[in-house]
């Protein structure tokens, strides 16, 4: 796969950014602490799926201190429509405690402190610290581990190998938005089975050989 020259990025991101200046994440949330629930529950699930286990329980609890009053039964029943929920649960009441214990009950702008949570890896530090603190960071899940190969924006054979090229290769201004950009161009335009080429902005600097319209 051939990789994009630094003109032909800047152009790629450019684009993206005229289409969509201000990308939002479409977990939803209240508040910090209810992003880092919504990212660890989003693991293998679906945004919308989250979302909608989520409204009604978010309505609820906001707080780690509410969270634990829930209880770990209490929240099984709310998520329980989300894969893998039984552990999904038991890392959040667990995460709760650690928020309360050791950092006053606030999600910490803090990556070593955030993936020494349970069920918070590197992706989900990511996600949290570029949409709740503006930092510069690329959280690589499957949407832009497929962008990033496909397109030759940044070609890796790991989620780490993708996210390390695009540190390095995409130019400061677009920075803060990149993530959600790669995202959403990933779910909706950049498709894992059926690309739609026909209504892609950068499909003449897209460098994937199937491309299913000519440029």
């Amino acid at each position: 796969m051939a990789q994009l020259k630094a003109a032909q990025i800047e152009e790629f991101y450019r684009r993206l950014q005229a289409r969509d200046p201000e990308p939002k994440g479409e977990l939803q949330h209240g508040n910090v602490y209810q992003l880092l629930v919504s990212v660890v529950l989003s693991a293998q699930a679906t945004d919308a799926g989250v979302n909608k286990a989520t409204r009604p329980l978010f309505e609820k609890i906001k707080t780690p201190q509410q969270m634990l009053a829930l209880g770990e039964a209490g929240l099984v029943n709310y998520i329980k429509t989300i894969g893998l929920y039984r552990g999904k649960a038991k890392n959040i009441i667990a995460l709760s405690k650690i928020l309360i214990e050791k950092h006053d009950g606030k999600v910490p702008h803090d990556r070593a402190a955030l993936e020494a949570m349970p069920g918070v890896g590197r992706k989900t530090a990511n996600v949290v610290l570029n949409t709740a603190f503006g930092d510069p960071t690329i959280a690589v899940d499957t949407h832009v581990f497929r962008v990033g190969n496909r397109t030759g924006l940044a070609p890796g054979k790991t989620p780490l190998e993708v996210e390390q090229k695009l540190l390095k290769r995409t130019p400061p201004q677009f920075m803060r938005h990149a993530h959600h950009w790669l995202i959403l161009h990933g779910r909706y335009v950049c498709k894992a089975r059926a690309p739609d080429c026909a209504h892609c902005v950068v499909a003449d600097i897209c460098t994937f050989k199937g491309k299913a319209v000519p440029v």
